[in-house]
């Protein structure tokens, strides 16, 4: 048997290839958009891509089976209330995929999409009769569970789960596999879902603190309870993946400096994707810090690009900003004007002017507060449920997604400190207040809110 899990990391999916190397047969399940990888290791295992299979249509990110079939040919399969409008066959629950001796069974668990099915892996060489693991798509994650309200109403969503969790994936032996679509950081689940890659439905049942109550009513409370913002984009990514087939390729084009100042002008939105130390020490004036060398860029990237909005990219080099342009595709954010030619240097060669933010570690900070409270404006920008948890005497809040104007209450001339949890969020959220109009910007780094209190410095709840 061929069992492989191939990881988009920027994005937090999982996909798998799975196959029997005898038959010369495999099948592709919840392909990521850039499928090289998928077809390199094909050619290494000497298996042929026969079949494409989604455990739901994705709503955070574009998925990879138009460009599979494409280059193989592969059918698609997804269940029958998906609603594609794509070439494909639709199957029910029990239908069946063999690969040689290899069975992939589908059990539909409805909740996070109607159509979502999990795939039961059966290896006949092992035990004809038994699945030895169970690819979990968006119902199951190691440590956590799907959100219930991207596509039917919240409730209606977490009763569904409830069921399918309870009435199909938990009827089966403690050691059967878990191998789920997610990992930790993807906005299909919440903040208790791992970076561990599977598990054991034994394991979930006795660690994962959402299977642990057995009260449907209960269990709905508290789903919905731990819902956070829905993302922005995911009916547009939705509408991408039900079809028609996409099969293009990212296009960037090169730009001059010039170029890029007219695009600005015409309000693209102007995105630098280099570090965040890096941008804080030079960037274009008017540009937006999102870096694309950690986890969470396309994500990030989603929430703060209009759907009608240009982009344009800036990283260090071309390399860097075509990187980037192709994390965008992944999250339906197509509409990109170009990347500027040769970078940031390209930009200094000329020049031109550039902006720049002050940073700040957190005991700097404290330091600051301490001994002038008013000499500072700590705007924190991390999601409702972290700020309710706890957070800085006196600080403001707006989620950093949420900055398309100065907040309420805030001092456009006064000095304005963004912090988040670690640094990252409250980069991008610095270049927000900066391009709305604070005069003083202070990027947070090494750190944040939970710095503070771990130091044992005033908190409020």
């Amino acid at each position: 048997m061929i069992f492989r899990q191939l990881i988009h990391d920027d994005l937090g999916c999982a996909s798998y290839l799975v196959g029997d190397e005898h038959a010369g047969a495999a099948a592709v399940v919840d392909p990521k958009l850039e499928v090289d990888d998928y077809l390199r290791l094909a050619r290494f295992l000497g298996v042929a891509i026969d079949h494409v299979l989604e455990t739901h249509t994705h709503a955070d990110h574009v998925s990879g089976h138009g460009r599979l079939h494409a280059a193989t040919g592969a059918t698609i399969h997804v269940h029958r209330d998906a609603g594609a409008r794509y070439e494909h066959e639709p199957f029910d629950d029990g239908w069946e995929l063999a690969l040689g001796d290899v069975r992939v069974h589908a059990v539909h668990t409805p909740g996070h999409r109607p159509e979502h099915t999990a795939f039961a892996l059966i290896d006949g060489r092992r035990d004809p009769d038994r699945a030895w693991a169970v690819l979990t798509g968006d119902s199951l994650f190691v440590g956590d569970l799907a959100r219930p309200d991207l596509a039917i109403e919240p409730e209606d969503g977490a009763r569904a789960i409830f069921r399918s969790l309870h009435e199909r994936l938990l009827t089966l032996p403690d050691d059967t596999e878990v191998w789920p679509g997610h990992l930790g950081g993807s906005m299909c689940g919440g903040p208790g879902m791992d970076l561990k890659v599977s598990s054991t439905i034994g394991f979930e049942r006795t660690h994962n603190p959402a299977l642990a109550e057995r009260d449907e009513d209960r269990f709905v409370a508290d789903a919905l309870a731990r819902l956070g913002p829905q993302p922005p984009n995911f009916r547009a990514i939705v509408d991408i993946n039900r079809g028609p087939l996409r099969t293009g390729e990212v296009h960037a084009p090169p730009l001059t400096p010039r170029q890029l100042v007219g695009h600005q002008e015409a309000r693209a939105l102007v995105v630098d994707v280099r570090t965040e130390l890096q941008f804080d020490d030079a960037h274009v004036p008017g540009a937006v810090c999102i870096t694309a060398v950690r986890g969470g860029f396309g994500s990030r990237l989603a929430w703060l690009a209009d759907h009608d909005q240009p982009v344009v990219f800036v990283g260090r080099d071309d390399a860097d900003a075509l990187a980037a342009a192709e994390l965008a595709q992944a999250v339906g954010v197509t509409n990109v004007a170009g990347r500027l030619a040769g970078g940031m240097t390209s930009w200094r060669e000329e020049r031109r002017a550039v902006a720049g933010v002050e940073r700040a570690t957190v005991p700097e900070l404290h330091e600051r507060w301490t001994q002038d409270r008013a000499s500072v404006q700590i705007l924190d920008v991390r999601e409702r449920i972290e700020w309710d948890a706890g957070r800085i005497p006196g600080s403001l809040h707006v989620p950093y997604h949420d900055l398309n104007a100065l907040p309420a209450g805030l001092e456009p001339s006064r000095p304005v400190a963004a912090i988040c949890a670690s640094g990252q969020r409250s980069a991008v959220a610095a270049s927000l207040l900066q391009r709305e109009g604070a005069e003083h910007v202070v990027h947070v780094v090494d750190g944040g809110v939970g710095t503070w209190a771990a130091a044992g410095w005033p908190m409020e709840r």
